[in-house]
């Protein structure tokens, strides 16, 4: 137990209430030594990282919200999306695109995003997690923080899983299965694995340490997937009969179902970013609640302008445009900034939808880079406007809205270059090797069917 004097009197008063020769010269010494051994000084020398309970806590519920919004939140988002005949082949892409890059995040994922090597990539150092251990402490970058090195490993292996799953969507109802793994594997090893080490190993990566600001992954994450989605569109080509047969959503109940499951995960996607459990991931947390219920109302008030009603999948598809771009934000804006970017997101997404789409002529089935591209490059470039002291962000006094901008900017260009290059050769590699789509007939009957000799309703 430490020594509590009595109230009245203080070590310092003990000391100095009598002469020094009062006392042995031995007990002086000893009241000297307690004196430095109880100082903060003495404590900060032989301070060790301690690991809060209450964070590691909070960061294994924010893994469990992250797998929640995957599986099954965004398989039951894009199972509603897709005709009837493809909605069990949509469910198994997601979740099993998901458990391949959770594999081979511990195998060698981990270690290249996030130990050593250069600006661009890790090292191999900790392949198969060789040192992680329970005693282990997680090289966050983050003051204070202690993590068991264990809590961040897994914790960043659902945002890599559910990366790869976000692709999927692109190129829904066509693709071959072995086709989406393969490529899905490549391009986690060549494109996820590099951007997340620029934008987040700590002040050695490319783009962390030129001030990119990037909470939760709006470039690491939803450009980046976005991107790859796109060119998946491109490569695969269109579904038979676009444009002459209905693809109506067969299931909007689904739809409506799984972006409200992706709505509650997302706060550990966000407020588990912060990666400790106190004001910061407060701060993600109410962001990402009004940024999203923000960006719903917008989405909707467009649909009763534009086409006279609102309607469910438009409430859907608004509720994750704006939880898309308040993720790179969340942590550094203000309430009032995630109001705007919200709103914002919806306005952009709608067109991203329609009239970008009707621009790039590619299917991309299920929007993916009209909503998480396009709501992903928006929400990266506000996040260098509202995060301005000035307008209730946690920036710095001498904060400049226009030089974060263009680094935001330099990010948004890298990752959409880089995703790109990648996305490319990687479908031309798995295009070689194994052909990227199904057969015509198989196509019409269903990959449900087909693929996996399953239907999803039987009469």
């Amino acid at each position: 137990m430490p020594f509590n004097p009595p109230a009245r009197f203080s070590m310092k008063e003990i000391v100095l209430s009598r002469p020094a020769r009062a006392l042995p010269a031995w007990v002086l010494a000893l009241m000297l030594l307690c004196l430095l051994a109880l100082s903060p000084a003495s404590h900060a020398a032989d301070a060790t990282p301690v690991v809060d309970k209450g964070d590691v806590a909070w960061m294994l519920t924010s893994t469990l919200l992250v797998l929640l919004m995957t599986v099954p939140g965004l398989a039951l988002f894009y199972g509603g999306l897709v005709r009837s005949k493809n909605v069990l082949s949509v469910l198994m892409q997601v979740m099993t695109v998901f458990s391949v890059i959770v594999v081979l995040w511990v195998i060698y994922g981990y270690t290249l995003a996030f130990n050593g090597g250069n600006a661009f990539i890790g090292n191999l150092d900790k392949l198969f997690l060789k040192g992680v251990n329970k005693d282990s402490l997680a090289a966050t970058f983050t003051a204070g923080v202690a993590l068991p090195e264990y809590v961040f490993v897994v914790f960043q292996s659902t945002f890599a899983g559910i990366t790869g799953a976000l692709i999927v969507g692109a190129f829904a109802e066509r693709m071959r299965f072995r086709a989406v793994l393969v490529f899905c594997a490549l391009w986690f090893t060549f494109a996820y694995l590099p951007i997340a080490h620029m934008v987040w190993y700590g002040p050695d990566g490319f783009l962390f340490a030129r001030g990119a600001l990037d909470f939760a992954g709006g470039t690491v994450v939803h450009i980046n997937a976005g991107v790859a989605g796109l060119v998946g569109a491109y490569m695969v080509g269109p579904r038979l009969g676009i444009g002459h047969q209905s693809m109506k959503p067969h299931n909007v109940t689904f739809t409506m179902v799984g972006a409200a499951i992706l709505w509650v995960g997302w706060f550990g996607f966000n407020a588990g970013s912060n990666l400790e459990s106190n004001a910061g991931a407060a701060l993600a947390f109410i962001n990402t609640m009004l940024a999203t219920a923000a960006a719903v109302l917008a989405w909707l008030l467009i649909e009763a302008v534009l086409k006279g009603r609102p309607s469910m999948v438009g409430g859907a598809s608004g509720a994750v445009a704006g939880l898309v771009a308040i993720t790179p934000a969340c942590g550094t804006v203000g309430p009032m900034g995630a109001l705007v970017i919200g709103a914002l997101a919806s306005v952009a997404c709608v067109w991203g939808v329609t009239g970008l789409k009707k621009i790039l002529r590619a299917d991309d089935a299920l929007d993916v880079f009209g909503v998480h591209g396009v709501g992903g490059i928006l929400g990266a470039l506000l996040t260098g406007v509202f995060t301005a002291p000035s307008l209730g962000g946690t920036g710095g006094a001498d904060f400049s809205i226009g030089h974060q901008v263009g680094v935001q900017a330099l990010s948004v260009g890298i990752t959409l270059l880089w995703s790109g290059v990648v996305s490319v050769i990687a479908f031309f590699l798995v295009k070689a090797i194994f052909g990227l789509r199904v057969s015509a007939d198989a196509e019409r009957e269903g990959l449900d069917i087909t693929s996996h000799g399953e239907s999803a309703y039987e009469s």
